[in-house]
């Protein structure tokens, strides 16, 4: 999850391309519970994403080519009932798109540091609506575009668990 975005859009055809990838993730009787808002910087859509993000991550998606809402229907539609696994069939959405983005050489940054009621607002979602995440968009940029902090964390070297550590064998 990169911080450094290059001054590089990224053309709708590509953006398109993503998108349909999130399409095909599985989900909760075919559901496909989630919408996805994007905008362009550049565009008085990115500056409205941008506003309901928390200081820190406005910092460094000034940089950003694109910015999304992710969002998630808490029900389903064919009968109105609670769908809970609404919000992992979105994850599951994310990660078709994270992963035919990185293909593409586009990179994405999902937040939680935002504010979801502000997004609720400048998208007029209603109660079964949920912004679950933010996602920056972009190509690799220069590290020494960013502040000192988020320069040190994007330079650092990544560290993951290892699997033993959440996983275990009956």
């Amino acid at each position: 999850s990169p911080r450094a975005f290059a001054d590089k859009a990224i053309n709708e055809r590509d953006m398109h391309a993503i998108l349909e990838a999130g399409s095909w993730a599985a989900s909760s009787s075919n559901e496909q519970p989630w919408e996805y808002v994007y905008a362009m910087k550049g565009t008085p859509g990115f500056e409205q994403l941008w506003n309901c993000l928390m200081e820190g991550n406005q910092s460094w998606n000034k940089h950003a080519a694109a910015l999304m809402v992710a969002i998630t229907r808490k029900t389903f539609e064919r009968n109105g009932k609670a769908n809970p696994h609404a919000e992992h069939d979105l994850g599951m959405s994310n990660a078709h798109m994270f992963l035919q983005g990185v293909s593409m050489n586009i990179y994405p940054h999902p937040m939680a540091g935002f504010f979801p009621e502000k997004v609720k607002e400048v998208l007029s979602l209603n109660d079964h609506e949920k912004p679950v995440c933010m996602i920056g968009w972009g190509y690799l940029g220069d590290p020494d575009v960013l502040d000192e902090k988020n320069r040190k964390s994007e330079t650092q070297p990544r560290s993951r668990k290892h699997y033993t550590e959440f996983s275990r064998k009956l």
